[in-house]
């Protein structure tokens, strides 16, 4: 407010208002323009505000309300809402304010077409789609979930259970109400048991890890059993391999795994049933022995194969030996055979010879060509 004299003067801009107050008690409302008043002892004062598409203090409206009826219904929309009700305020048909439950909010509307939707929250349990289009709900007003196809979804009202949900969007008023959307997947789940430290019926400290898959099939019993059902199996599974290994020899468990999985699979599926899901596989993965026992059992399985290559070479051995007694019976009856195995033996003599030096006794080189022509002779005779 700017003062000339005894004048002060108000210029108001078309999207303001200005409040007129004189020693602090309200006036009047100043619309756009130049605005000039006497004010003799400087008792004037003026707020000037924007109210185009603006929010005005839900109190101060409260109090224009009652001291200044007609103004206030003329240039102010004021929201209350119960306590089971909510609001969608929009400006110019855009919606850009939420009211909460047993709330008062005030807005301009001099110059904004105001239009406000009341919501009986309580009455009306699901969220409209049109409502959901419309506002950007916070999670605290309105829980909303997408359940896919795999899933399934629980409803719950104040800790009950309320219904099962299809697959779908789902959004509910959180309002005079706990709502809570418990979400479940279907589909089989791997569970990988952590290796963990048991010691065997011989005192043998071993470390077993598991691998099972799991899955819901009655989420509403699910939800109600046990918070967390991959937790509660994961314990359980714990539990039984711990059973199965303590009731058994290192040698046992080594070579019976399949007899392992059977037993720790019974003891869970029993249970898993009352948690509303089923164990669809479960098996050993890894037994990790100690360095000690795991050198010890080397060494043992190396020992195993030498006993058997020697176990082996013996039984070569003694089929060889077996042979040359046949052929030696063979060749005590029969002097021809014996001689084609002489010759036999000689080829393969010569072949590993470089050399062949013949020493005929004396008469050197023409006794042996004499000799020579004697055994041809004979031959030919």
């Amino acid at each position: 407010m700017a003062r000339k004299g005894m004048w002060s003067e108000i210029i108001v801009k078309d999207d303001e208002r200005a409040f007129l107050y004189r020693d602090g008690r309200f006036v009047r409302l100043l619309g756009p323009g130049r605005h000039s008043s006497f004010d003799w002892g400087n008792h004037l004062s003026s707020e000037i505000v924007k109210i185009v598409r603006a929010e005005f203090p839900a109190e101060r409206a409260m109090v224009f309300a009652k001291t200044h009826p007609q103004m206030a219904a003329d240039h102010f929309e004021i929201v209350q809402t119960a306590p089971n009700e909510v609001a969608i305020v929009s400006f110019d048909g855009e919606s850009k304010h939420f009211v909460s439950a047993n709330a008062t909010r005030a807005f301009w509307k001099t110059l904004t077409d105001v239009h406000v939707e009341k919501i009986d929250a309580v009455a009306n349990l699901r969220v409209a789609k049109e409502q959901l289009d419309k506002f950007n709900f916070n999670a605290s007003v309105v829980v909303q979930s997408v359940v896919e196809a795999h899933e399934a979804a629980l409803l719950m009202i104040d800790g009950k259970l309320q219904e099962r949900l299809p697959p779908g969007r789902h959004a509910f008023w959180n309002v005079g109400r706990v709502v809570k959307i418990t979400k479940v997947d279907l589909r089989p789940t791997p569970l990988e048991i952590t290796a963990q430290e048991i010691l065997t019926k011989d005192r043998v400290g071993i470390r077993v890890t598991l691998t099972a898959f799991i899955r819901v099939t009655d989420p509403e019993k699910a939800a109600l059993a046990t918070a967390d059902v991959n937790g509660t199996l994961y314990r359980l599974v714990q539990f039984a391999i711990r059973e199965a290994v303590a009731t058994r020899t290192l040698d046992d468990i080594l070579a019976a795994r399949d007899e392992i999985d059977n037993q720790v699979r019974a003891f869970v599926a029993a249970r898993a049933t009352e948690l509303g899901a089923e164990v669809t596989e479960i098996g050993v993965k890894d037994v990790i022995l100690p360095g000690d026992v795991r050198e010890l059992l080397n060494k043992v399985v190396e020992a195993e194969r030498v006993a058997k290559a020697n176990l082996i070479r013996r039984q070569e051995e003694t089929a060889s030996t077996r042979s040359l007694m046949n052929t030696a019976k063979l060749m005590e009856n029969n002097p021809l055979l014996l001689r084609l195995k002489e010759l036999e033996a000689l080829e393969k003599l010569v072949e590993k010879v470089g050399r062949i030096d013949l020493h005929t006794g004396g008469g050197g080189f023409d006794a042996l060509l004499t000799k020579l022509y004697s055994l041809q002779g004979e031959k030919q005779t």
